[in-house]
């Protein structure tokens, strides 16, 4: 299966303290979200955006936008990477 790629990568405070992770495709995205303890209503969107994008029903630059927006809802978007 091949990924679906977006850019520029969407960086995310990562599991170990001060370090960060870069996201740049949709699986990925999912699979941190999947981590994510604050489920609101941006989270909920970029859930079903990537599912859509699985089923090429929405763009991987669609699901950067929404992922970037829920990684920000949960306090572990880096800005400035």
């Amino acid at each position: 299966m091949a990924l679906h790629w977006f850019a520029p990568p969407v960086y995310i405070k990562a599991l170990q303290p001060g370090a960060t992770s870069g996201i740049s495709h949709v699986e990925g995205a999912s699979q941190e979200l999947l981590r994510f303890t604050k489920k609101g209503p941006h989270w909920n969107k970029a859930i079903r955006v990537c599912m859509a994008a699985l089923a090429e029903q929405a763009t991987p630059q669609e699901v950067r936008r929404c992922f970037r927006l829920a990684a920000k809802e949960e306090g572990i978007l880096r800005e400035n990477a």
